[in-house]
C-alpha cells in the first residue's frame, strides 16, 4: 500500500525522470551526470567561464526555490464560497509561490491563459519576502502583520523583486497548456528586468508583443520631467509553434453600408493603391477610355489578375474622369474581427478611471483599492488569448478584475470559461477606506467584488445559467505531521505518529490535499456515499474511491468495490491508522487484489 506525504509534486525529481527516459545513461544514483549529457548532445566538456547572462544576488537561491516541494496544502472554506456544489471556478487565499506548488500536479498543462498585474516595484510597493528553509511558516507570519513596502533605499531594491518574481514565473509556465499564453502588466520601474527573466523562462523565441497601455490621458503639469500616461503588458506563449491569437471582435460596423441594394450585402469602399511596396505595374482602363497608371510615389494594393476578377464581378467602383477607381469590400468577407495591436488607447481598452469607477459602481464607494484594472481591458485579453472553455489563472489577483472580466465575457459570447484567482490576504491599511468599509483584508475585497459582480451580470442579462460562483481553499500547513522524531523518546514518538493526521483538520481538509496529491483537480464532481453511518468519496465518476473514517473494516471495503466502474482502473485510498486492526487490513489488500485492483494508497 503505497503511502501519501505531506508534500506537493518534487519538481527537480520530475526533471530527473523526463531527462532519463530520453537518456538514461546520463542518471547515476539519482543524479545526472552533466558532462555526459554535454557529450550525447555533441557540446565540447570544457565551458568558458565568460558568457552572456542575467543574473543577479539570490538568483541559484530563486531556482532552488522554485524546485523546492511545498509542506503546505490548500483546506476547502465553503462558509465564504458561493454555488460550492457547482461552480468550477477557486479563489485561494495564499503566497501564490506555494499555491503555484500545490497546484503543478492537478493543474499541469491545463491553463490556456495567465494574466498576472504584479507589484510593480515603484518603492511604495509589497514585495513577497520568501523563506527558503518554512515558507509556509514565514507565510503564516506575513498575515498577521502589515507588510512593508520595497524601498528604493534598500540595497537589494531589485534584487528581492527579482529573487520574488523569478520562481512565480517558473512555476506558472508548468501550468500553461502548450497553446497557452502568458499577459504581464508592468511600468518602467522593471519591464526591462522582467523581459529578461520571460526571455530565460519562456524562451526569446516566445515573445509575442509589448504593448502600450494608456492607463491615463489628463497630462500631470506637476510632473519633474514627463507626465506617466501608459504602462506595459508583456505577451509571451509557452511555445509559438501552437499559439493561434485570436482576432478581436469588430465592434463598429458604421462604415460599412448598403446604398445600392447590393445582394451581397453592406460594404464599403477602398482604394486600389497604397504607400507599401508591391511589385504589381500595370495599366487599368476605365469604361470612359481613360488609362491609369500606377500613381506617382504609390503601388497597386492587387495584382493584376484580382482587379480583373473584380471587374467582372462588378466591384469596381470607376469614378469621374480621371480619378482613381475603388474596389467593393463586404462587410461578410471581412474576417470574424480585427488583428491586435501593440498599442491600447483608453477608448479602446479603458483606462485606471474606468477601473476605479468600475469598483465604485459595484461597491457604491470609491478609493476601495488602489489602481484596479478596468475589466473592459482584460476581457480584450481573453478575446485574444482564451478558447470558451479555458481555464484562466491570475496569482497576483488583487481586486478580482480577472473574475469580473471573465464572467463578463462568458456572458457575452456564450463561453464556459472558468477563473483561479490566488491572493495573499495582505492587511489593509487601518486608515483605509476598505478598512473601515469592514474589509480587513484585500481577499475580503476580491470574493466581495466577484459576489456582487456576479450578480450584476445576472441581473442585467436575464443569464441565470452563468457560473457565477467561486470555491475558496485557503493555505495552511499540511493536515499530515512530519515526521520530527525525538530519538532520547522514540517509543512514545512512533506510538503517537500513528495517528499521523493533525487532530483540528478534517475529513474534507484531507480529502482536498490527497486529491491534489495524485493530480485531481479542486473542482472536480466529488459524491458523497453514505455507509452505515460512514462516508464513502467518489471522485470523478470512480476514478477514485476514497475512505477516511476510524472504523473501515471489510464490509464497506466490499461496498467500494461494488462501486468501482467496470474497465476504471480506479485508485482505492483509505485512511492507514482507519482500520479497525492490522488482520482487517491485511485482508482488505487481498481482497483488493483478488478484484483485480492494484492501485491502493493510504494516509
Amino acid at each position: 500500500m503505497q503511502k501519501l506525504d505531506g508534500k506537493s509534486l518534487d519538481l527537480t525529481q520530475e526533471n530527473i525522470n523526463a531527462l532519463k527516459q530520453l537518456f538514461p545513461e546520463i542518471v547515476t544514483e539519482g543524479k545526472i551526470d552533466f558532462d555526459k549529457l554535454k557529450l550525447i548532445l555533441g557540446e565540447e566538456i570544457e565551458i568558458r567561464k565568460e558568457k552572456y547572462e542575467f543574473t543577479w544576488h539570490g538568483k541559484t537561491q530563486a531556482i532552488k526555490l522554485a524546485q523546492t516541494p511545498s509542506t503546505g496544502t490548500l483546506r476547502p472554506d465553503k462558509e465564504s464560497s458561493k454555488n460550492w456544489d457547482t461552480t468550477e471556478n477557486l479563489y485561494i487565499e495564499g503566497d501564490n509561490l506555494e499555491v503555484l506548488k500545490l497546484l503543478q500536479k492537478s493543474y499541469f498543462g491545463k491553463i490556456k491563459m495567465i494574466y498576472i498585474d504584479p507589484p510593480y516595484n515603484t518603492g511604495k510597493d509589497f514585495v513577497y519576502k520568501d523563506d527558503f528553509r518554512d515558507n509556509i511558516k514565514n507565510y503564516k507570519e506575513l498575515t498577521h502583520q502589515t507588510t512593508r513596502a520595497n524601498t528604493e533605499s534598500n540595497g537589494r531594491y531589485h534584487t528581492d523583486w527579482l529573487n520574488m518574481m523569478y520562481p512565480r514565473l517558473k512555476l506558472a509556465r508548468n501550468l500553461l497548456t502548450e497553446d497557452g499564453v502568458v499577459f504581464i502588466s508592468i511600468d518602467d520601474h522593471e519591464v526591462h528586468n522582467i523581459r529578461k527573466i520571460c526571455d530565460e523562462i519562456f524562451g526569446e523565441v516566445n515573445f509575442i508583443a509589448e504593448i502600450i497601455w494608456e492607463k491615463i490621458h489628463t497630462r500631470k503639469n506637476s510632473a519633474k520631467y514627463f507626465s506617466d500616461s501608459h504602462e506595459y503588458i508583456l505577451c509571451y506563449t509557452k511555445n509559438k509553434i501552437f499559439w493561434d491569437r485570436n482576432l478581436i471582435p469588430r465592434e463598429n460596423t458604421d462604415s460599412y453600408t448598403n446604398p445600392d441594394n447590393d445582394p451581397k450585402g453592406p460594404w464599403k469602399s477602398d482604394p486600389i493603391y497604397a504607400n507599401n511596396p508591391y511589385e504589381a505595374d500595370y495599366e487599368i482602363k476605365k469604361p470612359n477610355g481613360v488609362i491609369l497608371k500606377r500613381p506617382q510615389g504609390k503601388y497597386w494594393r492587387y495584382s493584376e489578375e484580382t482587379i480583373k476578377a473584380a471587374i467582372l464581378e462588378n466591384r469596381i467602383l470607376w469614378g469621374e474622369g480621371e480619378s482613381y477607381p475603388t474596389l467593393k469590400r463586404y462587410l461578410s468577407e471581412v474576417q470574424d474581427g480585427l488583428v491586435p495591436t501593440t498599442l491600447f488607447k483608453r477608448d479602446f481598452a479603458g483606462d485606471n478611471s474606468l477601473g476605479n469607477n468600475e469598483l465604485k459602481d459595484i461597491f457604491g464607494m470609491d478609493k476601495l483599492f488602489s489602481y484596479p484594472k478596468p475589466a473592459k481591458l482584460i476581457k480584450i485579453l481573453l478575446q485574444i488569448g482564451t478558447n470558451q472553455d479555458s481555464i484562466v489563472l491570475d496569482f497576483f489577483s488583487g481586486s478580482a478584475t480577472t473574475a469580473h472580466a471573465v464572467m463578463q465575457i462568458n456572458a457575452e459570447d456564450g463561453g464556459n470559461r472558468k477563473f483561479i484567482m490566488v491572493q495573499l490576504p495582505e492587511l489593509t491599511d487601518e486608515n483605509s477606506e476598505a478598512f473601515k468599509a469592514g474589509y480587513k483584508n484585500i481577499c475580503e475585497i476580491g470574493k466581495e467584488r466577484i459576489r456582487r459582480a456576479g450578480d450584476k451580470i445576472v441581473k442585467e442579462t436575464g443569464k441565470t445559467d452563468l457560473d457565477i460562483g467561486f470555491k475558496v481553499f485557503k493555505l495552511d500547513s499540511s493536515n499530515l505531521k512530519p515526521w520530527d522524531p525525538d530519538y532520547e523518546n522514540l517509543e512514545n514518538d512512533i506510538t503517537n505518529w500513528k495517528e499521523n493526521i493533525k487532530k483540528d483538520r478534517t475529513k474534507e481538509d484531507l480529502l482536498y490535499e490527497i486529491l491534489l496529491k495524485i493530480g485531481i483537480p479542486l473542482t472536480t464532481q466529488i459524491e458523497e456515499i453514505d455507509f452505515n453511518g460512514r462516508t464513502i468519496y467518489n471522485v470523478a465518476y470512480g476514478s477514485v474511491l476514497l475512505c477516511l473514517e476510524d472504523n473501515i473494516d471489510q464490509e464497506i471495503v466490499n461496498e467500494m468495490i461494488k462501486l468501482k466502474p467496470e474497465g476504471f482502473d480506479t485508485k482505492f485510498i483509505f485512511k492507514e491508522s482507519g482500520f479497525i486492526s492490522d488482520s482487517v487490513k491485511t485482508n482488505a489488500i487481498q481482497t483488493l487484489k483478488k478484484n483485480g485492483i492494484t492501485d491502493v494508497r493510504s494516509v
